[in-house]
């Protein structure tokens, strides 16, 4: 179930930022036929280890530290970084400290 329903309105993502004792919470702020838009909340120390999407996806960060590496490739997340994941990348997180992002999962072409 999301969050918001697909009509115009908003929300302050600050107000859904939870973190668990340990571990991801994730929540779906709104999903369609073409995007689904999910804000995760890690824990300090969770890993999620190397997997694949079979869609295009966007990481933005919101707060904390992390590490994903994409296609072998660490890159340092940190309040304000965008990533662009193309479908079927391999990709794997480290959070550094308590991690907030919202992933934007999209149609392939």
């Amino acid at each position: 179930m999301s969050i918001l329903e697909l009509k115009s309105t908003f929300t302050n993502l600050d107000q859904h930022i939870e973190y668990p004792s340990e571990g991801i919470l994730s929540k779906v702020l709104l999903k369609d036929k073409n995007c689904q838009y999910t804000l995760f909340c890690l824990a300090k120390g969770t890993e999620i280890s190397e997997h694949t999407s079979s869609r295009n996806a966007t990481v933005n960060v919101i707060e904390g530290e992390g590490i994903l590496t994409l296609e072998g490739e660490d890159i340092k997340l940190e309040k304000g970084v965008f990533v662009v994941m193309p479908s079927n990348a391999p990709h794997a997180l480290s959070a550094k400290e308590n991690l907030c992002f919202l992933l934007t999962l999209s149609a392939t072409e």
